[in-house]
């Protein structure tokens, strides 16, 4: 098992184990932590109460932050020749189709999201091999698919998180930055929540919402009252 660093161990002292804190204090919590050499993302990971192998309890989506996560994403665009400018101009680094198509089959893959028009899913439905296993195929359940690739694109480049649960049913997502006002992570981490539980399968039976953590990216985790 890895040995933990210094600063995490001094970290998990402060922390008490098995005691949810609302949320404000959990953001105080993670904020009180030693600053890494660089500012540490905040992640909050949902555990739900589904059966991530059940197709009609998966809960996946995507949804823009109050305040954004401090962090600009690199994405590309596949969109008709009419709109591949109208894709720049909103912050797409490469927009385009069966060029763009090429390009990835090629190797070439230094972007962090892929969005495109609905017309454009047949030219890119080769890309599924490539794309599929990283998460990056667009999906309309994901919001990666959408006629207005403008604005699309610029939700993405700002910061829009997508989310998908994983095969434990837990949900993780980047609400901020260490450095970020304790209340602007709050409203994040609160917006982000009220989007999980707005989402919840008709399928899904008891608890939902099982349990809440916080943690930056070199930290110990807090738990959340859920």
């Amino acid at each position: 098992m890895a040995r933990k660093g210094k600063r995490y161990r001094s970290d998990s002292e402060l922390v008490e184990q098995n005691t949810p804190l609302p949320l404000a204090g959990a953001v105080d919590k993670v904020k009180s932590f030693k600053p890494g050499k660089f500012d540490q993302s905040v992640e909050i990971c949902i555990h739900l109460g589904i059966d991530a192998k059940q197709a009609d309890q998966l809960v996946r989506g995507s949804v823009s932050l109050p305040h954004g996560i401090g962090k600009a994403k690199r994405v590309v665009a596949f969109c008709p020749p009419e709109k591949v400018d109208d894709a720049k101009s909103a912050g797409a680094m490469e927009a385009g189709g069966e060029d763009l198509v090429k390009k990835i089959e090629g190797g070439w893959m230094d972007f962090d999201v892929a969005v495109a028009t609905p017309d454009m899913m047949r030219v890119i439905s080769k890309l599924g091999r490539v794309l599929g296993p990283r998460g990056l195929m667009p999906s309309p359940k994901a919001g990666t698919v959408d006629k207005d690739i403008a604005k699309t694109v610029a939700d993405y480049a700002a910061g829009k998180v997508e989310f998908r649960n994983d095969a434990g049913g837990n949900v993780h997502a980047v609400v901020g930055k260490q450095s970020f006002a304790a209340d602007k992570l709050v409203d994040n981490a609160q917006h982000f929540i009220n989007t999980i539980e707005k989402l919840k399968p008709s399928a899904v039976k008891g608890q939902y919402v099982k349990k809440i953590s916080l943690s930056a990216t070199m930290t110990p985790g807090v738990q959340v009252q859920a």
